[in-house]
């Protein structure tokens, strides 16, 4: 029998998503590559607002252990541009993807509007999805005019800032598991983005740009999310524990960010998706980011490569001519943990 994840998937192929949702308003392709990153050069519409955030670095050493085990797998995205400024496929190319991994990158500066993706191909959430559960939560609870309880608050808490995935299970099944991600997702603009089967939260399926517009969602102010509950959101990604403070906050200034991350080995192939989405402050200028990755040797290596293509795709859409590859000024130890959800 045909899964329910087929059949929404099947249902999805017939709507258009805009690209990097209401920032962009207009797309121009200027050329592509032989391998598929496209160019695009994009106008920011009038009231795109900022944010601010920069991040603590983070280090390519984890372990397998640990309460967030629990992650899923991912592949690569068409890439959107900036004129000369926005994601080179130059910058990515310089980015060495190991073996059988692959990755996907997308960018957006909220100052300018101007955003960038990069790579092509939809991506085993792993436990990102947690923001869209929040996110789903929190809009549920504003349709019915009520806040949250006590135990949701203690769940949302452990599920952002800890990743944990008991607390995860628990709000998923409130907002009414996949189906009830999937009505919010219709109202926040993702439509490459379908949750996963019974409780197989993890396995929820996306593209980096869906979950760019998720971003949009959480830090922007053309949002279906109260004020209140955005800042609520941003407060637990901008807290998230020791060992998990790694990914696109490698490509902040500072020590100011807000991120949650995803990392998965997957049971059939024994390989590592890592993925990680938030929000980073560049020489004044607030970015989201959202980088998925799968196939990784091992979890150090995909953390690894996530870190490198978020510098290097910030760096180049800044155009700042930073290497892609240097490392930064502090290093932490990332002790991943996850409970297997697939």
């Amino acid at each position: 029998m045909e899964s329910s994840r087929a059949r929404r998937g099947r249902a999805r192929t017939s709507r258009r998503r805009p690209l990097l949702c209401t920032a962009l308003t207009t797309v121009a392709v200027l050329g592509a590559t032989a391998g598929g990153t496209v160019y695009v050069k994009a106008q920011a519409r009038p009231g795109t607002v900022a944010v601010s955030s920069s991040s603590a670095t983070p280090s390519a050493s984890a372990s397998a252990s640990g309460p967030g085990r629990g992650e899923m797998s991912v592949e690569t995205v068409a890439a959107p541009e900036k004129d000369d400024d926005a994601l080179p496929a130059s910058a990515l190319d310089s980015v060495t993807v190991p073996g059988d991994a692959a990755v996907s990158v997308a960018v957006l500066d909220l100052d300018s509007g101007d955003g960038a993706t990069y790579g092509s191909g939809t991506f085993d959430t792993a436990s990102i999805v947690k923001v869209d559960i929040l996110a789903t939560l929190l809009l549920q609870a504003q349709d019915a005019d009520r806040h949250l309880t006590a135990a949701e608050k203690s769940y949302a808490t452990a599920m952002i800032e800890n990743s944990d995935n008991d607390s995860a299970s628990a709000l998923w099944r409130i907002i009414g598991k996949a189906e009830g991600l999937d009505a919010a997702n219709e109202r926040f603009g993702l439509t490459d983005t379908a949750g996963g089967d019974d409780m197989l939260w993890g396995l929820t399926q996306t593209t980096a740009a869906d979950q760019l517009t998720l971003l949009q969602q959480v830090f922007g102010d053309d949002s279906e999310l109260s004020e209140a509950s955005r800042t609520y959101v941003q407060g637990l990604m901008g807290r998230i524990a020791a060992d998990q403070r790694w990914g696109v906050s490698a490509a902040a200034d500072g020590s100011s960010w807000a991120l949650k991350n995803g990392w998965l080995a997957r049971s059939t192939t024994g390989l590592w998706d890592i993925n990680s989405i938030g929000r980073v402050t560049v020489d004044g200028h607030d970015c989201l980011v959202a980088v998925v990755s799968n196939g990784n040797a091992t979890q150090a290596a995909g953390i690894s490569l996530v870190e490198q293509v978020a510098r290097a795709a910030v760096s180049s859409f800044r155009g700042d001519g930073a290497s892609a590859s240097a490392p930064t000024s502090t290093s932490t130890s990332a002790s991943a943990s996850s409970s297997a959800t697939e």
